[in-house]
Formats: structure tokens, sequence, C-alpha cells
């Protein structure tokens, strides 16, 4: 059997599974058993497959019909253009999550500081963290004034922890970024920041149990938000204020459907929290839902 009829085999496969966006994991996975590009495919299309290969690949397609995601088998998700390393200990980052990005890097432009401090709570796979001091080594490079900068990632999770190591070497940012297991703030002592992003857990705990096949392969931890959803929100708005430089910002994620509960959550707790709602609205993503929502320390 040759490339062409093989990934044809997979699409009715993952079809007769009733999988979502069957060619793209058809062919995604074959290019991953067979070390091959889309462009080497292409030009192999005719070109035979080994019975073992043919094997690894009919027993992967079981495991995405069985919920796996094809990220926890390819070991591999683009973000921001960048390859990250992914398995079941992280979130697999999304496309939506890349907005939260261009706007942090939309605001970093504006802190006057020469030595920027950012804080990237629950970072998980690392792909915000990783992303932003990315972007920072092409900031730094054009902006005479930004002499330094340096971002601390934090995750409650050891493994977490180990994948974002592992792909910050992997995109040569390692330098710029040192990471700490700490439960939120607890372990950041007396560290000021000028920036702090944050994609926290935030779905109901009850609602977790509706959620597709795929997504409830992808680790709980990251994905419990409490009773509520609002548990890891309510830990930074009580709590950003004291890790805060004047004027530093806040940029969170949110559910789709939290944008109203979140700017309340805020009205109960601004008096304290010190915290200016600089998006009057949350900011939508791609599919025109709730997304983003800024503060500024005042």
């Amino acid at each position: 059997m040759n490339q062409q009829q093989l990934v044809k085999k997979g699409k009715e496969i993952l079809k007769n599974g009733e999988v979502e966006e069957v060619e793209n994991k058809a062919k995604s996975l074959l290019g991953f058993v067979l070390r091959q590009s889309r462009e080497e495919m292409i030009r192999n299309s005719l070109e035979g497959v080994s019975e073992v290969q043919q094997k690894e690949y009919e027993e992967n397609l079981q495991k995405i019909i069985q919920g796996k995601p094809l990220q926890y088998i390819t070991h591999s998700q683009e973000f921001m253009g960048l390859d990250f390393y992914v398995d079941e200990n992280v979130l697999i980052p999304q496309p939506d999550t890349e907005i939260l990005v261009e706007l942090a890097l939309e605001k970093i432009q504006s802190i006057k500081e020469q030595k920027i401090q950012i804080l990237d709570l629950c970072t998980g796979s690392g792909a915000i963290g990783i992303s932003l001091a990315k972007q920072f080594k092409e900031i730094a490079q054009n902006n005479k004034e930004m002499e330094e900068y340096q971002i601390i990632a934090t995750d409650i999770s050891e493994k977490a922890l180990e994948i974002a190591n592992k792909n910050a070497m992997k995109n040569q940012v390692q330098n710029q970024i040192q990471f700490i297991k700490s439960d939120m703030f607890y372990n950041l002592k007396e560290m000021k920041f000028d920036m702090i992003v944050s994609n926290p857990p935030y779905i109901e705990t009850e609602v977790i149990e509706t959620l597709s096949k795929e997504v409830k392969q992808e680790p709980r931890i990251a994905l419990d938000g409490g009773e509520d959803g609002l548990r890891f929100y309510r830990i930074i708005l009580e709590n950003a204020k004291q890790y805060l430089r004047k004027e530093a910002y806040v940029l969170i994620e949110i559910g789709y459907d939290q944008g109203e509960k979140i700017i309340k959550l805020w009205q109960e707790l601004k008096e304290y929290c010190q915290l200016e709602l600089i998006t009057k609205e949350p900011i939508k993503d791609l599919g025109n839902n709730d997304r983003i929502i800024i503060f500024q320390y005042k």
C-alpha cells in the first residue's frame, strides 16, 4: 500500500470513528509515523509503506478514535510559529491564546522600565512565556532603551515545568526564562513585575465531565477552575498588586462565557485590588467569543 492509499484508508477509519478534521489528522499522523514533512509526503505520495509502519499508523488511528489528541501522539503543537513539545502533563496550546501573546507584546511597547520583568502564571507547556521571550529578542535589538528583560514562569506541576524547560531550550530562550514551581504567587517572595500574563484553569468543575473525549485527556489540574470556574481569577485579583510595579499590566485569558462574571468579580474587589479595568468589555477571539481581559495597576 502506498502513502496516498494509506491516507485514504486513515480518513475512512477516522470518519467511521466519528472523529472531526479527518483529513488533517490522517495526513499529520502518517507524516509523523514516516518522519516526513507535508512537502515530502506530497513528493512521495506513491511510495510504498512498510507493514511495520502501517501497523503503527493504524494503532495510532485507534488511539485518536478513543479520544487521544493527535498532539499527544506526535508530541508537537505549533504556537506563534514555534514548535512545542506536548504530552499528557500539559494543556495543548490553542490558536486563540496567541491573541494573549499579541496583546502582551503590544502593551510591552509602552513600558518605560529599562529592565522589564514579566510573570507567566500557570505556564504549562511554556507556550506564552517562550513566545514572548522569542519576540523580546527582536524588540530589544530594535529598542536601545530596553536593556534587559526577564520572564518568570510558574506552575504547580513539576512535570509541566520539565516540559516548559524543554521547550525553552528547544526554542533557544532558556537564558531569558526562569521556571519556578509555585502554587500561583506562593513562591515569588518579594518579586515585582511590569506585567502578569496568565491562562489559568477556568472550567467549572461539574462541566469537565461534559467536555469532549479529547479535552478530557488533558490534565484535569490545568482545566479545573473550581465550582464557579473563577477560583484562579479571584486569586489573581486579590494578590496581584503585591507583585506589580505601578502602571503594570495584568492580561488574563478567560472562558467564552466568563466575561460578565469576571467583570462583576472585579467590581466587587476593585477597591482592594487597585486594578483598573482597561478593557471595558472582553477582547474577542477568532470565533468572536470573549477571550482576554486587561487590567492595569494604578
